[in-house]
């Protein structure tokens, strides 16, 4: 495997360093600990030399993907770089999971953020059990309602994260959102971390290239940055 390092062809690590000291001041600004919030630099759709410069140049260890099988080869070849110059990563799925991709994503991920529904914490449950790993396990919730998005309903969430505790065993480490793109992010950062205080959930996973300051601001553990490190997707 060939550790050298590249070129930084799209300019990600200066930009990734240049948000990780803007993220740090906001949450001073907001009277926490820089070290309580975590960027989740969002590498789906860019390739492995594409992203490997932010680990190489810049230590980034923490990324998010939407697939899990885009994910699973190229983060094979970009774990086995980063354990050859001394790093780890760890890998966040941040896109909706099928039932039947549950032990892939067991085996591929450390943080799993999409858990929606209970055909998915069963077979979350079982592909754990199997294999012997142990991802931490985030429930999403659909702030705002809407039809085409994953995500329990916020009304439906205390139900279901007492059934993943309950019935699956599973520990809940976090929630997940994504505000509805027409509104104002606010309300919904509120509303989860409300669910996350009533619940004894620790993390938040909320903010984006947009709205990160808010999120930290309200409460984010986890802000998940793509564009604003990558640049625009094709």
């Amino acid at each position: 495997m060939n550790a050298s390092i590249p070129a930084d062809p799209l300019g990600a690590a200066p930009r990734l360093e240049a948000l990780r000291a803007a993220i740090a001041t906001r949450a001073r600004d907001c009277g926490r600990d820089p070290s309580s919030v975590t960027l989740v630099a969002v590498s789906k759709t860019f390739s492995a030399d594409e992203v490997w410069p932010t680990i190489a140049l810049a230590g980034q260890s923490v990324f998010g993907e939407n697939r899990v099988q885009e994910a699973k080869p190229k983060w094979l070849d970009l774990r086995a770089r980063a354990a050859a110059v001394g790093r780890s990563v760890t890998l966040h799925l941040i896109g909706p999971l099928q039932s039947n991709k549950a032990r892939e994503a067991v085996e591929v991920f450390d943080v799993i953020e999409t858990i929606d529904r209970e055909k998915i914490a069963e077979a979350l449950a079982s592909a754990m059990a199997k294999t012997g790993k142990k991802p931490r396990l985030f429930i999403e919730v659909n702030t705002g309602g809407e039809p085409q998005k994953a995500g329990v309903a916020p009304e439906n969430a205390d139900a279901f994260i007492a059934l993943c505790r309950e019935k699956y065993g599973l520990v809940v480490d976090g929630l997940m959102c994504v505000p509805p793109l027409d509104q104002q992010a606010s309300p919904h950062f509120a509303l989860l971390r409300v669910i996350a205080e009533r619940n004894g959930v620790k993390e938040l996973s909320m903010g984006m290239s947009a709205d990160w300051p808010l999120a930290i601001q309200l409460g984010a553990t986890f802000v998940r940055v793509g564009s604003a490190i990558f640049g625009a997707r094709a």
